[in-house]
């Protein structure tokens, strides 16, 4: 498994190992321990984050440790070369603050201070987080919660946490940096994400902004600008493993046998020239198109379809919803990010959570409120379980992974959805079983294709994210952590007949918190949510979502998190007691994390 999508490496993550920089006696006693925390370091985080194509985080330790500016500017050097984008400075005693700190403008930082009596490791931990606060730059503060003996080398619970929620963050903060975003088309009926800020992308997540015309695909169809026996192994994977639905339409609204056969062969084809325009194909300069071959380094993008597309062309469901997912023709890969209707805010919802799980996404709509009373007078069943206090019904024609519907197991039977090296060839086959591709609803689609149907797993832990966009403030993130819900089989015929029965369904379920308006019941989730998308990502990831956050400077709006689990750089503690409002203050203090 190597990284064959995007151009350049990896980041990694370099280990600061500071120490006292008197010699004499003081330095030389600390040598060994020093150095020891560094590699304990390291070996946790090598041994438990993966990068997204499944190989192991890789960790740059300093040559020597660093008591004195020029160990400092060694350092630096050293990390610039290897392509260092993140700092973890480590140390169990005193040190020179402003001649051991990183200074790096862009890296994210963070200092582990060894919770120790022999030496004041804390003494330093506070003077450095001051002198980052002083410079404008922003780190976190770790600190272990009981004193560890001196020799002691192992690094306690608590501090586990702390490093592996800053360095899963601050990873998927820094391998963002310089990927595209790809609109192929550009503003979906009106829908405000699809109006692509440019100037978001660019200086909060470091991306650049790619658009090409929906007629490109047309263009590579009709001049072959596609691998030829790549284009009959996926249609003769698809006519195999994509069961086809009744088709629900009126009668003179229904494709041919042969209209379909036609429209199956568009959708595949489609399919392999939308991923070649997001990262490109060498095999394409084999056949004579070099450029064509180049892609265009996209780490998510998004297809805006309706309606200037889909009145006249199949639909792009059956390519969102292949490409979102973790397996094809190809065999089990890495997901890709492709949002409907080219929604590039909720694109970057399904993105954070990817980077950060390393699964896929579901992209829906969060489209109703369902109230207990309301389910019971309309199924004629009172809900229990989870959904007892109602649940929001996710549906959307489009890019939901097959992934979602969590016919994948964790190692006790619990439905989830797993990095793609985790995922076995009976559990995609599950995943695709669990799928029926009906005929697109032609009176929204003129032009035919295929919507996957089906019904996620309940209890499967989830969290919903949104990013928002609001003039004069700027981006605001929402989040809500919950449960996929489970209804019987004849409720669920009834509500799917209200609705779309061409489409996947998820029903969620949020945590509740009586001390939060936003979270008090369900109906104020749903009534709280900033647009009518939203990307759920399987696993309670909220902690990760705000410490994300927090480095790349945009506020969260909205969560059902307790506050012991708020994880932001040790400077927001200065702008205010209050979590959230500290949070508006200090983002809007420093600016976006690549503005210039």
């Amino acid at each position: 498994m190597t990284n064959n999508r995007y151009q350049g490496s990896w980041p990694k993550i370099g280990i600061r190992p500071t120490i006292d920089g008197r010699m004499g006696g003081v330095r030389e006693s600390l040598e060994d321990q020093t150095m020891n925390i560094a590699q304990s370091v390291a070996s946790l985080i090598t041994s438990t984050l993966k990068y997204p194509d499944g190989t192991p985080v890789k960790c740059i330790i300093a040559d020597t440790t660093i008591g004195r500016v020029a160990e400092s500017a060694a350092t630096a050097a050293k990390f610039a070369r290897e392509g260092v984008g993140i700092t973890i400075t480590v140390t169990p005693c005193w040190c020179y603050g402003s001649e051991t700190m990183d200074m790096e403008q862009h890296t994210i930082k963070a200092v582990y201070g060894f919770n120790g009596t022999e030496r004041p490791g804390a003494v330093y931990l506070a003077a450095v987080l001051a002198a980052h606060a002083q410079k404008g730059l922003p780190a976190f503060g770790i600190y272990g919660h009981d004193v560890k003996d001196a020799g002691d080398a192992e690094i306690p619970f608590d501090v586990k946490e702390k490093l592996l929620l800053f360095a899963r963050s601050a990873m998927a903060a820094s391998i963002m940096k310089g990927k595209s975003y790809l609109s192929i088309g550009a503003v979906c009926m009106g829908i405000a994400g699809s109006i692509v800020n440019t100037d978001f992308f660019e200086d909060y997540l470091g991306m650049r902004c790619e658009g090409i015309d929906e007629v490109e695909i047309i263009r590579r169809m009709t001049e072959g600008i596609y691998d030829k026996e790549e284009y009959e192994k996926a249609l003769a994977w698809t006519k195999k493993n994509c069961r086809q639905g009744e088709d629900g339409n009126r009668k003179d609204l229904v494709r041919t046998a042969e209209q379909s056969a036609r429209d199956w062969e568009f959708i595949v084809k489609m399919t392999i020239i939308v991923r070649d325009l997001l990262i490109g194909n060498t095999k394409l300069k084999d056949m004579g198109f070099g450029e064509e071959s180049l892609g265009h380094n996209a780490i998510a993008g998004g297809f805006q379809g309706q309606r200037q597309w889909t009145d006249f062309y199949p639909n792009g469901d059956f390519t969102e919803a292949i490409l979102n997912s973790s397996f094809d023709w190809n065999g089990i890969r890495a997901p890709f990010i492709l949002a409907t209707e080219n929604d590039s805010l909720n694109g970057t919802a399904m993105l954070f959570g990817n980077l950060l799980t390393n699964t896929p996404s579901i992209f829906a709509d969060v489209r109703t409120y369902w109230s207990p009373e309301a389910l019971e007078r309309v199924t004629g069943k009172k809900p229990s379980g989870l959904i007892a206090n109602g649940m929001i019904h996710l549906i959307n024609s489009g890019a939901a992974s097959l992934d979602g519907s969590a016919r994948q197991n964790d190692s006790t039977g619990n439905p989830t959805m797993k990095p793609f090296w985790e995922i076995s060839e009976k559990e995609a086959r599950e995943c695709l079983d669990a799928t029926t591709w009906m005929p697109a609803n032609r009176e929204y689609f003129r032009g035919g294709g295929y919507s996957s149907k089906f019904l996620t797993r309940g209890g499967m832990p989830c969290t919903m994210v949104r990013v928002n966009l609001v003039k004069g403030l700027g981006p605001v993130l929402q989040l809500a952590e919950g449960w996929t819900g489970t209804i019987d089989e004849e409720s669920f015929r009834i509500i799917d007949n209200r609705t779309d029965r061409g489409w996947p369904t998820t029903w969620f379920v949020p945590r509740l918190d009586a001390a939060k308006d936003t979270f008090k019941d369900v109906y104020s989730v749903m009534n709280n949510w900033g647009a009518n998308h939203g990307s759920i990502n399987c696993g309670h990831i909220g902690a990760e979502l705000v410490t994300l956050c927090s480095i790349l400077r945009i506020p969260v709006c909205m969560h059902n998190l307790p506050d012991d689990k708020i994880y932001r750089p040790a400077s927001w503690n200065a702008f205010g007691m209050d979590k959230e409002g500290a949070d508006y203050r200090a983002c809007k203090a420093y600016g976006p994390l690549y503005k210039k």
